[in-house]
């Protein structure tokens, strides 16, 4: 049983890619299949009889020129229905009795519904059952009521009701197949679209950690260089806080890395993601530099979504560190986040020298740039800019309730 679906599969491969031998083996049947049913006698003295009757030279001439035109069906399917239609009108008006040539216009009856919309093979159908059927009645040697009268209109109607079918489930399996291919296109859209916003979010966590601590590695360093002669212990200091501030960027660095590792790889870090819990030691680094840093705190002990938890911790971040670089030494920052209504409000604010325009964040900018890119992504805004009097101001307005398509990629991130 297996061997013979085998090779029933195999033949109908190769007949799909031999179309013309397909359509010759087709024509040869139904050559055949005419030559027999010449020599059939359906209304014998006892009833169907067969061999009584011999088929005339123009009947045979007919079925094997109906039969060869068979052979183009598929290249001129109306072309060949109206040729085999003509035939089997002769045929039908003057063969006495008539040979049964309208089976090829069957044939061509059911290619031309199966090629074409449904609107022609409708009209086409009609025309053929009216022209063939009329013909037998009316001009055969048989009477109008003969049952091979009402055999070909039925022949007819069934060819026509069939190649629409057929017709009909081809444009269903390519409508599926076209469906399919475009999910399929689209999943491979949507999965580089997420590649590319994890990109953009490692490149941002990157780009604040490294700005962060090496803004404080170059203060303590410069601390150190300065007091070292007349001061050691207070160089000693500033060194073991350069120690702790290059440790620290380690770790963060190895933890932001290690989200581009393969889930199975057994070094992938499983700390959290810093995040409010952890401001007053963010706030410690700097004041360590020798900055002064105030922080005030009015969002009634929630703890806001992973995504929106690690957006203010790195706004506050990049916001400090750019103090540390452009407001001058003796620069004071005050830090707030309130919770107003169902946002949370992240200020930051410096009395010391406003960077020259243009020159807003370091980076060419990419620190403002990161800021808007994280609170965008939540839904939030960002307003930043010079303060009235001197100083810079940042402020931040995070929804708790962030958007659920991309908040729920950010939170996996975020615990991972």
């Amino acid at each position: 049983m297996t061997s013979l679906a085998t090779g029933f599969a195999r033949t109908q491969r190769w007949l799909r890619d031999h179309p013309l031998a397909f359509d010759g083996a087709l024509a040869l049947i139904v050559l055949i299949s005419m030559v027999i049913g010449s020599f059939a006698e359906p209304n014998g003295e006892h009833g169907p009889e067969f061999g009584t009757r011999t088929p005339a030279a123009r009947s045979v001439v007919l079925m094997v020129l109906v039969a060869a035109a068979l052979i183009a069906r598929r290249r001129s399917p109306m072309r060949v229905l109206v040729f085999t239609s003509v035939l089997s009108v002769v045929e039908l008006g003057f063969g006495d009795p008539s040979a049964p040539v309208a089976m090829a216009a069957v044939v061509a009856l059911y290619t031309v519904a199966a090629r074409t919309d449904r609107p022609t093979t409708w009209r086409v159908g009609l025309l053929t059952m009216t022209g063939l059927t009329g013909t037998a009645m009316f001009f055969g040697s048989t009477p109008w009521y003969t049952q091979e009268n009402l055999g070909i209109f039925a022949w007819t109607g069934m060819a026509a009701a069939a190649g629409d079918a057929v017709r009909s489930r081809r444009a269903f399996v390519d409508a599926i197949r076209e469906r399919a291919e475009r999910a399929e296109r689209t999943r491979d859209e949507e999965a580089r679209r997420r590649v590319a916003e994890e990109r953009l979010r490692i490149a941002r966590d990157l780009h604040d950690v490294v700005a962060h601590h090496i803004a404080l590695v170059n203060v303590q360093a410069g601390v150190a260089a300065h007091v070292m002669d007349k001061r050691p212990d207070q160089a000693k200091e500033a060194l073991s806080h350069v120690r702790e501030a290059s440790r620290s960027a380690l770790n963060e660095l190895r933890a932001t890395v290690g989200l581009l590792r393969q889930s199975g790889d057994p070094e992938a870090p499983t700390e959290p993601a810093p995040g409010l819990d952890v401001l007053d030691e963010l706030v410690t680094t700097f004041r360590q530099a020798g900055m002064a840093v105030e922080v005030a705190r009015a969002d009634d002990g929630i703890r806001p979504p992973a995504a929106v938890d690690l957006a203010a911790y790195r706004i506050i971040q990049e916001a400090l560190t750019n103090v540390r670089k452009h407001a001058g030494p003796d620069a004071r920052a005050e830090v707030s986040v309130i919770r107003v209504g169902l946002t949370l409000e992240v200020t930051i604010l410096d009395d010391g020298v406003p960077p020259p325009p243009g020159q807003e964040a370091s980076d060419g900018g990419h620190g403002l740039l990161g800021m808007r890119e994280r609170v965008s992504a939540l839904g939030g805004r960002l307003s930043t800019g010079p303060r009235f009097g001197g100083g810079y101001r940042v402020q931040a307005i995070l929804p708790l309730q962030a958007h659920r398509g991309r908040t729920d990629d950010d939170q996996g991130t975020a615990r991972r």
